[in-house]
């Protein structure tokens, strides 16, 4: 956690640019960014239903293209 007080006398432009410096030197910025959109793994049951949900479009698709109203490009999109 990074603290900074203002100090005496000081402007609020010199201690904000005080405080970004020692957050960017502290490198509380790069780790936030580095982990901001990972996600964990996925479990037993997130993995079946995706699985599940893969298999319906892919059957869906298939049905869409026998009747006739969908190309062959988009047959396997």
């Amino acid at each position: 956690m990074i603290e900074a007080k203002r100090k005496e006398g000081e402007s609020t432009a010199a201690f904000l640019r005080r405080f970004t410096k020692k957050t960017q030197l502290s490198g509380v910025l790069m780790r936030a960014r580095r982990t901001r959109f990972k996600t964990g793994k996925k479990t037993k049951r997130e993995k079946q239903l995706a699985a599940i949900r893969r298999a319906h479009l892919f059957k869906e698709r298939e049905r869409l293209f026998k009747l006739g109203k969908l190309d062959e490009g988009q047959r396997h999109t």
